[in-house]
């Protein structure tokens, strides 16, 4: 399984990022493919989720109403839109897959990741 997330970088508070994550899991089997996201010091935390097949999304409570989670059957691809951003926003964003909902079990390895930088 391939799990390749791209899209980080550094932006200003209030600023908006989209995330992408390309992966090679077999989508039409039931998975449901999240986001996640370790900050300096901390541990990885659940961020949002997508059921491939039907598109119902979950999130946690730091980013409802600022983050959105999508997919694209046609690439592969799970994008997490993030607006509003904030400096606790601040973390190496990484992609999995699970079966767990609402919450998002990780399933497998945990690739590179691609890190957010919010400025104050």
């Amino acid at each position: 399984v391939r799990l390749v997330e791209s899209g980080g970088g550094l932006v200003q508070a209030g600023g908006s990022l989209t995330l992408s994550c390309v992966n090679s899991v077999r989508t039409d089997n039931g998975w449901i493919i999240g986001w996640f996201r370790q900050a300096p010091g901390k541990e990885r935390e659940f961020v949002a989720g997508i059921k491939w097949l039907s598109g119902m999304t979950t999130y946690s409570e730091p980013v409802k109403g600022r983050f959105t989670i999508s997919r694209s059957y046609a690439k592969d691809t799970t994008y997490l839109q993030m607006t509003n951003l904030k400096p606790e926003d601040t973390a190496v964003y990484y992609c999995n897959a699970g079966v767990t909902w609402p919450t998002v079990t990780p399933r497998f390895p945990w690739g590179q990741g691609t890190q957010v930088t919010v400025s104050s």
